[in-house]
């Protein structure tokens, strides 16, 4: 029987994966996987767990260090364009766990909760993709070794071109409860690769924010930074909502 590995965020897109996974090949065929920035928001970590119950899979948790830690290695923020925290925390992690899993237990598909309704990006880059097709991880995202395809780990997008409304009509009303505390995107809290208006959005959210935000200010001050891509705050000419791997 194929085993399918699911990178999960808490986000709509890899539930609606995982959700697929398990009703397509069962729970026991089926692992979760997700990367712990230590740098989600408490409801996104109870979503993990209620994952979990809903659909009987193994979630494993990989850890390879916290956001504001690669803040300060870094001496800066993350952005669009350079997405250090990305790379370290979930691709590295990711690609790890898959090597270990090709040498120890064989083959696999990763579903990947890529969709082109997400963005121009996106839509430019998987636009010709079918979601039924493997593809080699470094022609799905190029961070990715060739050498996990020669490994036996291929990539699936299995919902590469559905809709939002698509994935939440899928999900039941079983979606991270963020969501419907108007975030449109669920990962760390909050994506400080994202636009300002997001951030101060999650700053000023609750208290998990408004401490969150605490913390930014300490690595501002150590780093000489902004968090804040204009600099003051809000930037409502910029929608960019962070990394969307991280998101998926």
């Amino acid at each position: 029987m194929t085993k399918i590995i699911v990178p999960v965020s808490g986000g709509k897109d890899s539930q609606a994966c995982l959700k697929m996974a398990v009703l397509e090949h069962g729970a026991e065929n089926v692992t979760g996987l997700f990367c712990d920035t230590k740098f989600e928001h408490p409801l996104t970590y109870k979503h993990i767990e209620t994952m979990r119950d809903l659909y009987g899979a193994r979630i494993d948790t990989v850890c390879g260090g916290d956001v504001l830690s690669s803040c300060l290695e870094n001496k800066r923020f993350p952005s669009g364009t350079g997405r250090f925290c990305t790379d370290k925390l979930k691709i590295r992690e990711t690609r790890i766990y898959l090597k270990s899993h090709a040498e120890t237990i064989g083959a696999a598909q990763v579903w990947y909760g890529m969709r082109t309704d997400e963005s121009a990006e996106r839509a430019k880059r998987y636009q010709y993709r079918d979601p039924d097709d493997l593809h080699d991880p470094h022609d799905v995202i190029a961070n990715y070794p060739k050498y996990l395809g020669k490994m036996g780990i291929m990539f699936r997008l299995p919902i590469v071109d559905w809709t939002e409304k698509e994935v939440l009509d899928y999900l039941a009303g079983e979606q991270n409860p963020l969501y419907s505390q108007g975030f449109k995107r669920v990962g760390c809290f909050p994506c400080l690769a994202s636009g300002d208006k997001w951030k101060i959005k999650a700053f000023e959210h609750d208290e998990f924010g408004k401490s969150q935000q605490i913390k930014v200010k300490l690595v501002e001050e150590e780093t000489g930074k902004s968090v804040y891509t204009s600099g003051i705050g809000f930037k409502y000419d910029n929608d960019m909502q962070g990394c969307l791997i991280c998101a998926i």
